[in-house]
């Protein structure tokens, strides 16, 4: 299938890096990995929401990553990052409407390879968190291997698979992040907006990391894991 070809391939060698964005790339990559066995309250999670020029995983562009870090068991506002790609040809304007990123703020945004090393900087190695996570992984990943012309490693947890095994008798199967902001009464102050949607995301880990820690489940690997036998058990059926 083409698509999956075009998604997941390096595609054409993206152009060498200045000396200076190389060298920040290289010294990212030599910080140490994120034991991701350590326990939740242990564990620094960056939980990431991203706005694009559509729902075309393959075709559309990231216009803004936002996030927001998690710290051992507690919200860091702090701890947060936003940032807006610039894009060589401004989205629809239907898209705008949706996002509210409009056309100028697009154009002036930072330069690419900045705006991802930047990301990637505050990132490290640490877990990344989303629900639906399959477009954020999508639109990173592939943003990332445009830009430095090679795959870059990213640890991910999609809440979508995670919180129906940790809350079989609420919720069964599958639903919309906005039925768990509902039935846990998270409000989302603007949504649409990167920052926004990551820290309803980030209240919603916390009560996963919570009930995980009861069950049991009380890391990242092990958050990994029940993704992994859910996905396993939902292609089986």
């Amino acid at each position: 299938m083409k698509w999956l070809k075009d998604l997941f391939s390096g595609g054409a060698s993206a152009p060498p890096l200045p000396p200076e964005l190389a060298e920040r790339l290289a010294a990212w990559q030599k910080r140490p990995a994120e034991d991701l066995s350590k326990p939740h309250f242990r564990t620094r999670y960056v939980v990431v929401d991203v706005e694009a020029s559509g729902l075309n995983m393959v075709k559309d562009k990231l216009i803004s990553i936002g996030a927001i870090a998690v710290c051992e068991g507690v919200i860091d506002v702090n701890d947060a990052f936003e940032v807006v790609l610039r894009q060589d040809k401004v989205s629809s304007h239907e898209n705008i409407l949706i996002h509210g990123i409009g056309g100028s703020a697009q154009q002036e945004g930072v330069e690419p390879a900045e705006a991802l090393l930047a990301f990637l900087d505050y990132v490290g190695h640490a877990p990344l968190v989303a629900y639906h996570a399959e477009f954020d992984q999508a639109m990173i990943g592939r943003a990332l291997r445009e830009v430095f012309g090679r795959e870059i490693d990213l640890s991910w947890i999609d809440l979508a698979w995670v919180m129906p095994e940790l809350f079989r008798e609420k919720i069964e199967g599958q639903v919309v992040l906005d039925e768990w902001l509902s039935l846990f009464g998270i409000e989302n102050i603007l949504r649409h907006n990167a920052v926004s949607d990551a820290y309803a995301t980030a209240k919603l880990l916390l009560i996963a990391l919570t009930r995980g820690a009861a069950l049991g489940k009380d890391s990242a690997t092990s958050f990994m894991e029940t993704e992994k036998a859910r996905r396993w058990i939902r292609r089986g059926m």
